[in-house]
């Protein structure tokens, strides 16, 4: 019986945490009483951060120090990684051999453990090119064929009941995310503006989501369709305390339907389980980090031209209304 996990990767910023998510999900849900452990050997995860309340219950402990692998000497057989602690099953989700051999040292010898590695996966034919795939390929492994991501449910109750009060039962709720990163991520802001008012027009309710860099965007949002919500910024829910990305993946499990650029927010709305039209710049990104969302359209602009102004709001719109209406 599996009573320890050890997971072991480098590190997660707030893309990597979102993608990975359904991964622990679908973990906790393979070995339900084991103790899991999280290994950022670079020493910084939003798991211990930002996403701390999202994994909460998930993820029973965030490891980030002592010799881990990170460090160039850490390999030498005197060294302990881990704190010399061993596990019953070792996933290693980083694909380089070096810090993969210091991650092996963690599973006991002589067949007592079991260590599934992503660095030697990924020498083999078919290895695949989304991450979340990726994740999938080692979890079936670690569990023969049995285990697979998941979405994943959140346990705060306050979460939970900020979201019930920002967006109470009745409406048919649709998220928009317009921010990204990088202005050339986008689809232009009065295109996103365009499909709220002929969300709204529809007896639909169209939810807003930006970030806290993105005021101009916001307000020019309010001024275009004031009959829009803004439920990050207008609380009336009286849980202050949740916010952030915990905020908008409870929030996502409130809509019928979101869409977002390639960028945070559409991970997170994705996370919280909303069904996600994703509009991606090129095939090569969307491939890699395609969001994990339970129901998923993508389009690509570089399939219509050079930039995300390419990408038809006519095209769009009825991506959207297939995810509205429930359509495989």
């Amino acid at each position: 019986m599996v009573q320890t996990v050890l997971i072991y990767s480098m590190g997660e910023v707030i893309g990597d945490g979102l993608i990975k998510l359904p991964f622990i999900a679908g973990l906790r849900a393979a070995f339900p009483e084991a103790r899991i452990t999280w290994c950022a050997a670079k020493g910084e995860t939003v798991y211990a951060g930002p996403l701390k309340g999202v994994v909460a219950g998930y993820v029973d402990e965030i490891l980030t120090t002592g010799p881990t692998g990170a460090g160039t000497l850490d390999v030498l057989p005197w060294v302990k990684p881990f704190g010399g602690r061993t596990f019953d099953l070792v996933i290693d989700t980083q694909e380089n051999l070096r810090r993969s051999l210091v991650a092996r040292r963690a599973a006991p010898k002589g067949g007592k453990g079991l260590f599934v590695s992503a660095a030697a996966q990924a020498r083999k034919p078919g290895w695949p090119a989304a991450v979340v795939d990726r994740l999938g390929r080692l979890l079936a492994l670690a569990t023969d064929g049995a285990g697979a991501p998941r979405p994943l449910v959140l346990t705060n109750p306050d979460a939970l009941a900020a979201a019930k009060a920002l967006l109470p039962d009745g409406p048919t709720y649709i998220g928009l995310a317009p921010g990204a990163g990088g202005q050339d991520k986008r689809w232009p802001l009065d295109r996103y503006l365009d499909l709220a008012r002929r969300l709204e027009a529809s007896s639909r309710k169209a939810v807003f989501f930006f970030g806290p860099d993105e005021a101009t965007d916001a307000q020019a949002a309010r001024e275009a369709v004031p009959s829009a919500l803004f439920p990050e910024k207008d609380r009336t829910d009286g849980h202050a305390a949740v916010n952030g990305p915990l905020l908008a993946i409870a929030l996502a499990g409130r809509l019928t339907a979101a869409i977002a650029n390639d960028a945070g927010p559409g991970h997170m709305l994705a996370a919280g389980g909303a069904p996600l039209l994703s509009l991606q710049k090129d095939h090569r990104k969307a491939a890699k980090f395609r969001p994990a969302a339970r129901r998923l359209e993508l389009l690509v602009a570089e399939d219509y031209g050079q930039d995300m102004a390419a990408l038809p709001p006519e095209v769009v719109e009825a991506a959207l209304l297939r995810l509205i209406a429930g359509e495989p």
